[in-house]
């Protein structure tokens, strides 16, 4: 006779088999009961779907040892590292920027002991952990001060509550944008105590639209660089410099929320929409902002550089406290940025550069190398093509890099259960799927990353 509900012993009667409470001894009560509650759910639901279900001997050692399954899953953390084969560079769902060797080596000796976070070593008093980072800034940017918070949303907020706080802001239609996470810049603006005044339409905005607007209750100019869109055809937008006079002609202040932000000019690997910060701040902008960990390729950080006199408004601010940078994700960014002086190379230095840089030859080479290697496994039905990857991020949205990617298929599987399958590997890999075919994009992938690639295929071959 099949089992049925009633067959479904209770939690506590578990909880007294012998097995079952080393089980509890070993680990907690509390985890072993979540456990055998989640164990006997998924019983109960096979039950109450009619789909044939064998109860297990609850009283012996098998049983507890699904129980310990169980726990040690629960236990197991759920951040784990994945493969990037998705041939986005900078992709945000996958936490943007990986981290230079000197980075992640910096963040290891400032946790692993007490550091000088706030602490001046010269005269044995409180110090600023502001001071760690600002100069080397400062030296890359041309800007006169800078500060860092802990992402970019933030250094909006901070700059805008500090310059506009109870007056008004000025800024053009078509730069009022939204990124990920319905993070709207009008709604910004308003959190930020200040009132936005919009000018301009969607599509062409002028000086003289930002001048009229200008009254006694201006405070800030603000410029949103549209890094994760684009409008094309009959546009027109004010040039930096234009704007930059404007503002210093009626004493406001211009902002640019510049939203990615590189330090280097891309122009090289086609890559011609992002405008440099240092330029930015010589053609007059008074303050910009960007992010730490998109094509800069450091941690999550909120960056703010430009005169002297607004930053340190912003240092002083209450709401500095809520949002400052953490002393690992500190250390991150002032070894990352170290690597854009002499001797390195950032090209070569910087992960999200090098794989932007990376010559197409080099992408074809390590597309055809996990081609062979998958033959070996047995899996025929492989192919390289060209293909093309992103930066991502909410950068460049319409300008593709050159890449190869890896086509694969297996047997009696579709591509949307393949791609299931390759999340499940012991470390997960996370492709893309093109005209109904799954593609593993090589650019942003490293060598090192292809024997995980190959452990992943191989248990799903074997299943």
């Amino acid at each position: 006779m099949p089992p049925s509900l009633r067959d479904l012993p209770q939690i506590q009667s578990l909880l007294d088999q012998p097995n079952v409470a080393q089980v509890a001894a070993r680990y907690s009560h509390g985890e072993t009961v979540a456990a055998l509650r989640d164990i006997t759910g998924q019983l109960r639901s096979a039950l109450l779907s009619g789909r044939d279900c064998e109860l297990p001997d609850f009283a012996g050692n098998l049983f507890a040892d699904t129980v310990v399954a169980a726990i040690e899953a629960m236990r197991t953390s759920s951040l784990r590292p994945v493969v990037n084969a998705t041939g986005i560079i900078i992709h945000t769902n996958l936490g943007r920027a990986r981290l230079a060797p000197s980075a992640l080596s910096a963040m290891q000796a400032v946790g692993a002991a007490p550091t000088n976070l706030e602490l001046n070593l010269d005269t044995g008093k409180r110090g600023s952990r502001h001071d760690h980072v600002e100069a080397l800034i400062c030296d890359l940017t041309g800007a006169e001060a800078a500060v860092v918070v802990n992402n970019c949303a933030a250094a909006v907020l901070l700059s805008l509550m500090a310059t506009a706080g109870g007056r008004s802001v000025v800024a053009s239609r078509g730069e009022l944008i939204e990124i990920g996470g319905s993070f709207r810049l009008p709604d910004v603006i308003a959190q930020s105590g200040a009132t936005l005044r919009e000018v301009g339409t969607t599509n062409k905005t002028r000086v003289s639209d930002y001048a009229d607007a200008i009254d006694a209750d201006t405070a800030v100019l603000l410029k949103s660089h549209t890094s994760n869109f684009k409008i094309v055809g009959f546009t027109a937008a004010p040039a930096r410099g234009d704007l930059a006079q404007l503002a210093a002609e009626r004493e406001v202040i211009l902002i640019e929320d510049l939203g990615s932000g590189v330090l280097i000019d891309l122009s090289a690997f086609g890559l011609t929409d992002e405008p440099v910060v240092a330029d930015i701040l010589k053609a007059g902008v008074d303050l910009v902002m960007f992010s730490g960990d998109k094509l800069l390729g450091g941690p999550q950080a909120g960056i703010i550089a430009g005169r002297r006199d607004i930053i340190a408004s912003l240092k002083a601010h209450p709401l500095m406290r809520a949002v400052r940078i953490d002393k690992l994700s500190l250390a991150a960014l002032d070894a990352t940025l170290r690597l854009y002086r002499a001797p390195f190379d950032p090209l070569k230095e910087v992960p999200v550069l090098a794989a932007l840089s990376q010559p197409l030859a080099r992408v074809k080479e390590r597309g055809h190398a996990l081609a062979d290697d998958l033959r070996q496994l047995g899996i025929a039905d492989v192919a390289v093509q060209q293909t093309a990857a992103f930066v991502g991020g909410g950068t460049l949205p319409e300008q593709d890099i050159p890449s190869f990617a890896v086509c694969v298929a297996l047997p009696g599987l579709s591509a949307h259960q393949l791609m299931a399958a390759l999340r499940q590997g012991d470390t997960p890999v996370i492709g893309r799927i093109e005209r109904g075919e799954v593609l593993l994009d090589m650019r942003s992938v490293s060598d090192a990353e292809l024997p995980a690639i190959i452990r992943t295929f191989k248990h799903i071959a074997n299943r």
